[in-house]
């Protein structure tokens, strides 16, 4: 019996040589698997650097209003609670939108959705530059199309990258990658300022980026590919293996424990830089007004010298905190496999006495302040490079878009789309109930921010748990039947020679 199956050859699928069985004593022909999809390793960076571009002028968008929020609360009559819901429906848009883009961004051609949210994101903030002041709502329903914009390529860009490169190489290229979050939101910051300044009219500043989205678009289109998901794990998806429904991927998602404590961490995170990301510039201008620096501001164009300070200051911290961050996690985990959550937990836990200090010393000397804030800022962007390996680590290739999704929109709706108008809302109830004077108007902002101490603490806190489970989750997403190779069954000698990456010719299948 055993003799009489060995020489028999199971039933052929649809792809097998002329859809017939060999007989009986006949050799089964050796299995036929497609060619990989290679791609010339000049070809993976060049396409890095174009989704690193758009990641800065995505991120330039979320903060570009908080470089004139004073210049926008004199135009609409805004109050700062009100002020602050201009990027809780920003935000509130983009969460909603995530799962959805998330959905498309796993099953569906991952450029034309990224080509989408470009398209909308650059004309709705185009649009809302000659919005008049009598129509308020309509500026903030404009913020809330910009961040649906945002979503598709804050979903999606990552999952592209993680098909591209693999093991030491990803980590450095997200690390280069999410260096632009703090150098676009500093940026965001600079160019409404110094535009501002420059035209003596806030609307260029909104004027100015659709010019450089559709240089964005163009490249997109023409220099990024949209590899197989999964290519550079060379998973069993990439060669046409099945795909679970979005129920399964959430499900899965849920059960994934470093996923969800990783999640809860970012979300921390994310209510902290949306707080300070929105109020730090206004908060820094009243504390040189309480100081003599500088007189107060009734009527527009409202010179604000700090955004072009703390745009700056993200910019610098952020560029040598992504770094610093990520160069540690490929250097410890080498030798200390839970060195990703550890890093981010140390980071966080160290913010918090940095942020808080940054506060109360604001009244007293506003130096000091600046340290303890750019401290606190370089502490936290350690963190944005190695989350973002920690997810693509321990989720399979198969439903990654889905998981970045997630992650936005629970950070979000926990996080930065209500930590702004939180945030204003506290300052203006502590207002109306003291007298009306810059002092005391200094005072609300500073002690609304108070809750980020408590919130970034937490968020360390997360991590922790995070490092519990992270070599389990880490096991499971490369067992066999997840949808990715055994670990030990993938080095980079095996990618060299099936050609991803490398000088080989690419496939005839266009990007």
């Amino acid at each position: 019996m055993a003799g009489g199956m060995s020489a028999e050859c199971p039933e052929p699928g649809p792809g097998g040589a002329q859809g017939q069985s060999p007989g009986p004593g006949r050799q089964c022909p050796p299995p036929i698997t497609p060619a990989p999809w290679s791609l010339p390793r000049w070809r993976a960076y060049v396409a890095a650097a174009v989704l690193c571009y758009i990641n800065l002028l995505n991120y330039m968008n979320w903060f570009i209003i908080a470089g004139v929020l004073l210049d926008v609360q004199e135009v609409f009559q805004i109050s700062d609670s009100h002020a602050g819901l201009l990027q809780t429906v920003f935000i509130g848009c983009l969460l909603l939108s995530a799962p959805v883009f998330g959905y498309l961004g796993d099953r569906y051609s991952r450029k034309t959705t990224m080509s989408f949210g470009i398209l909308l994101w650059s004309g709705a903030g185009l649009s809302s530059s000659f919005i008049s002041s009598r129509y308020s709502w309509l500026f903030f329903l404009s913020r809330g199309v910009v961040g649906t914009g945002s979503a598709s390529y804050a979903t999606i860009a990552p999952t592209v990258l993680g098909d591209l490169f693999v093991r030491d190489e990803r980590t450095r290229v997200l690390a280069v990658f999410y260096i632009f979050i703090p150098v676009g939101s500093g940026l965001g910051y600079v160019l409404g300022s110094a535009v501002t300044t420059l035209t003596g009219n806030w609307r260029w500043a909104l004027r100015i980026m659709p010019c450089l989205e559709a240089v964005a678009l163009i490249l997109l289109i023409l220099l990024v590919p949209d590899p197989p998901r999964g290519a550079a794990e060379t998973q069993r998806e990439a060669a046409g293996g099945s795909r679970s429904s979005w129920c399964e991927d959430v499900r899965y998602l849920g059960k994934n424990w470093s996923f969800v404590w990783s999640t809860l961490g970012v979300t921390a995170m994310a209510f902290v830089t949306g707080a300070l990301g929105f109020w730090a510039p206004k908060f820094l201008l009243e504390a040189r007004v309480v100081h003599g620096l500088q007189p107060p501001c009734f009527q527009e164009p409202c010179s604000n010298p700090d955004s072009l300070i703390f745009g700056s200051l993200t910019i610098m911290t952020g560029v040598i905190g992504v770094i610093l961050g990520a160069e540690a996690a490929r250097r410890y985990k080498k030798v200390i496999p839970r060195a990703e959550p550890l890093i981010c937990a140390s980071s966080l836990l160290a913010t918090a006495p940095c942020l808080y200090l940054a506060l109360v010393l604001a009244p007293t000397t506003l130096l000091a302040s600046y340290v303890f804030l750019g401290l606190g800022e370089l502490l936290l962007s350690c963190n944005w490079a190695v989350v973002a390996d920690i997810l693509l680590s321990v989720v399979v290739p198969r439903c990654r878009g889905t998981a970045e999704a997630l992650q936005i929109t629970v950070g979000h709706i926990l996080g930065d789309a209500g930590s702004p108008y939180l945030t204003g809302l506290i300052s203006s109830v502590l207002r109306a109930r003291r007298p009306d004077s810059y002092l005391q108007r200094f005072l609300s902002l500073q002690q609304s921010f108070l809750c980020c101490t408590f919130v970034i603490a937490l968020g360390g806190g997360c991590f922790l748990l995070t490092a519990l489970y992270l070599e389990r989750d880490e096991a499971r997403a490369w067992q066999p039947g997840t949808g990715t190779p055994d670990s030990k069954d993938v080095d980079s000698n095996d990618l060299e020679r099936q050609g991803l990456l490398s000088g080989a010719p690419a496939s005839t299948e266009e990007p």
